[in-house]
């Protein structure tokens, strides 16, 4: 498990539970001596023991001893320099599922592309799989019911993951879609960030339900356009985790977009974060792959301009409210 923030924390433990050996790896070796110490992820999910099928990684090259398979578990924008780092201990073709939902900005390159191109370059034999859908780490943590989806080009990776992690309470379904299930995986923390925002301006529960049928027909558009499958999108990677993402009252994206819709500015709302607010970077990442696809996305734009152009929550609101009226 490369990566020890609360989802791959809870992998790590999903793993264990049935009876697979783990390795979690840190990129912080100070991160890695206190949970080799403490048996605990102190800082992302406390509470929750490591079992002793849980073994930390103390060294970049200890991280890939006698593993079968990897899971990446690191924030987009981080994911390029980490795997450089590990590149030259990660063995050929070991297969890789991110759990990682964002695009890197620069690039635009989804997290599966991102590692294709750092690990491989031109050599297209690393099986490469994504895990996405609504799984909020510390409920599932708690063993609260979750369902979500595995996606590969490599149809014998998804059922494998599908098979290794899931559990009694996480029900993994496989899907063929790994574009579009990236994709709205990325997209829906802006989505995110817009309803936080409506959250913290109080807009009520109308503007609520209209930003996520509105956020999703964006989506829909650019993962279409992106070589996604329609139905991936009204399926637990698309409509199930923008559900859980712009209600729940711990996700980050929605707690930081609520901040700024109460006054704070995107850096104070950052500093209030606890760990990476993913939907930021990928704001700008949407918004340059959108018009590289030419397509409408009106609430990204909105969300763009409010956190990087200074346009006041209120009048982004009034603009999108003001937009030529058309059909449905």
């Amino acid at each position: 498990m490369i990566g020890d923030g609360a989802m791959g924390t809870v992998c790590a433990l999903m793993l264990a539970e049935n009876g697979h050996h783990v390795r979690l790896w840190s990129a912080f070796p100070d991160a890695a001596r206190d949970l080799a110490e403490h048996r605990e992820n102190r800082r992302f999910l406390p509470g929750c023991p490591l079992p002793d099928r849980v073994r930390i990684a103390l060294s970049d090259a200890e991280a890939f001893d006698g593993v079968e398979l990897a899971f990446s578990a690191v924030p987009t924008q981080f994911m390029r320099g980490v795997w450089q780092r590990l590149g030259p201990h990660c063995p050929p073709a070991l297969p890789i599922c991110s759990v990682t939902k964002g695009i890197e900005n620069g690039t635009l390159l989804r997290p599966t592309q991102v590692l294709g191109d750092v690990l491989d370059r031109d050599a297209a034999t690393r099986p490469l799989a994504a895990l996405s859908g609504p799984s909020i780490a510390p409920e599932v943590a708690r063993r609260l019911p979750a369902s979500v989806a595995v996606a590969a080009d490599d149809t014998l990776l998804a059922d494998r993951v599908q098979a290794l992690l899931n559990r009694p309470y996480f029900r993994i379904y496989t899907n063929p879609d790994l574009v579009g299930l990236e994709i709205a995986g990325a997209a829906k923390n802006v989505i995110a960030i817009a309803a936080g925002i409506l959250d913290g301006l109080q807009a009520g529960d109308n503007a609520k339900a209209a930003l996520v049928t509105r956020g999703l027909a964006e989506i829909v558009r650019l993962g279409q356009a992106a070589g996604g499958r329609a139905e991936t999108f009204f399926g637990l990677a698309g409509v199930g985790d923008l559900i859980t993402t712009c209600t729940s009252p711990i996700g980050r994206n929605r707690c930081f977009g609520q901040a700024v819709g109460q006054g704070a500015t995107p850096q104070q709302a950052q500093a209030q974060a606890h760990g990476v607010v993913e939907g930021v970077a990928t704001t700008v990442s949407l918004v340059q792959l959108a018009a590289q696809l030419g397509v409408e996305m009106p609430i990204t734009r909105a969300v763009h301009n409010i956190l990087f152009e200074h346009t006041p929550p209120a009048q982004a609101i009034a603009d999108l409210m003001a937009r030529p009226l058309k059909a449905e």
